[in-house]
């Protein structure tokens, strides 16, 4: 199989991860971005952690994997780690930043199975759903950037504590997909967001389910199981669906030729790569391509 680069996404690390800039390992940052003015950051992603920005007032649009999505004052944009995004603020946004690294975020999301949910897939989340909402996620996010620049006893702890509940806040003004979660114990939930990672790191190597359910030390039938019940997707559903993710990002983002991109994502040949994107999406890659490109936010 010929070696192929993947699509130029920028991958930007923010400068709490230089290490010359801080005395310890940092695991959570809260920035307030006050300059006025017209506000743009082209497609990106972060590799190491998630991202919850607060609105606190203004609008503008998300570029979420080539799509525009508005937004409007008071919400919160969520972020997984990975996910492609542009960011169009309109003039004078007030917002707040709070970066969570990801595996710290990880030991957060395990306390509840909804969390998991939350952070699956970007979100813009309104907080006018109760009447001191954005006050109160406001007064939140102050409390963690007190805490994080505290040098206290227990300031991690009481960091924690606070992330939690910016994050039940979420949950609770979100509505997560509706998954028969009858049987759908800790262990299953836990189970399928490992795997999911695992897809992340080896998408491109076109495994079996065999091959990653040895990974995990579990058997084909407990990870299908597991699968079904946390997310509602069979194994192959997620697999396919991670593919589908970066073949998308591949034909919006990057300057490739679709055999390139077919090679790439570990397909065999590009007619085979075609017909799986037209099953999955419903059109040729080549439509996909011309389409989504006619259709991005200038």
């Amino acid at each position: 199989m010929r070696e192929v680069s993947p699509a130029p996404v920028p991958k930007v690390r923010l400068y709490v991860e230089k290490p010359e800039e801080r005395e310890e390992r940092w695991f959570v940052n809260v920035g307030h971005v006050t300059e006025g003015g017209r506000r743009r950051t082209e497609p990106h992603a972060h590799p190491a952690y998630g991202q919850v920005i607060f609105v606190r007032q203004g609008r503008g649009t998300m570029n979420l994997e080539g799509s525009s999505v508005p937004f409007i004052g008071p919400c919160a944009l969520l972020l997984p780690h990975e996910c492609v995004h542009g960011l169009d603020y309109e003039i004078d946004v007030d917002r707040w930043v709070v970066t969570i690294e990801q595996t710290y975020l990880e030991q957060i999301n395990a306390k509840l199975s909804e969390f998991i949910q939350l952070w699956a897939e970007p979100r813009v989340i309104p907080l006018s759903y109760l009447p001191e909402g954005a006050s109160d996620f406001y007064n939140l996010i102050r409390r963690v950037e007190q805490e994080v620049r505290s040098k206290a006893v227990g300031h991690v702890i009481g960091t924690e504590s606070l992330l939690t509940s910016i994050l039940l806040t979420l949950v609770r003004g979100t509505r997560l997909d509706q998954i028969d979660k009858e049987g759908a114990t800790r262990n299953a939930i836990r189970l399928a967001d490992r795997f999911r990672e695992l897809i992340h790191q080896h998408y491109r190597e076109n495994l079996r389910l065999q091959d990653y359910a040895s990974k995990m030390a579990v058997s084909p039938t407990q990870l299908r199981a597991a699968c079904v019940a946390a997310t509602g997707l069979s194994p192959n559903k997620l697999i396919h669906a991670r593919l589908i993710t970066e073949a998308k990002r591949n034909l919006i983002f990057g300057n490739q030729t679709i055999e390139q991109i077919a090679y790439g994502l570990g397909f065999i040949d590009t007619a085979y790569f075609t017909r799986f994107f037209r099953k999955e999406v419903g059109q040729s890659p080549s439509q996909f391509r011309a389409e989504s490109r006619d259709q991005a936010p200038r």
